[in-house]
């Protein structure tokens, strides 16, 4: 590969590609019963996309809700459990990758193993908490 001479020796213009994670290693701590929630979130602050690891205790769920206003791919990294959608259950194993669609109603229950599982989706902007404009006088 040869470097741009307008780049100084060592510097990029863009973020570098490299491993997050070694998803084995969460993984492995499938099952414990005081772990829950995000174990794992992508870290760089300048990205198009969201990721996460998410924790289940064994019998853990996420209770039924609409899903966000973006779509969520899913790959189960550990465990087991059920995805119960509007019409019906999915049994959830390793290596499962499924697709929630934006604004979907869903409820994860993980098994008596507990459930560890990543999402990716396009990243949501941050709320933004502006001053009202002063009064017309």
């Amino acid at each position: 590969m040869t470097r741009d001479p307008r780049t100084p020796r060592g510097r990029t213009t863009t973020l570098l590609p490299r491993v997050l994670v070694n998803t084995g290693d969460l993984a492995a701590g499938v099952g414990e019963p005081a772990v829950a929630g995000a174990v794992w979130k992508l870290p760089a602050s300048e990205r198009d996309l969201d990721s996460n690891i998410i924790a289940l205790p064994p019998g853990g769920t996420i209770e039924e809700h609409v899903g966000p206003d973006v779509d969520v791919l899913v790959h189960v990294l550990a465990g087991s459990g059920t995805l119960f959608t509007a019409r019906d259950s999915l049994d959830l194993v390793p290596g499962a990758l499924l697709w929630l669609p934006r604004h979907s109603r869903r409820r994860l229950a993980a098994s008596h193993e507990g459930l560890r599982y990543l999402t990716v989706h396009r990243r949501r902007q941050a709320l933004v908490v502006e001053s009202a404009p002063p009064p017309a006088v």
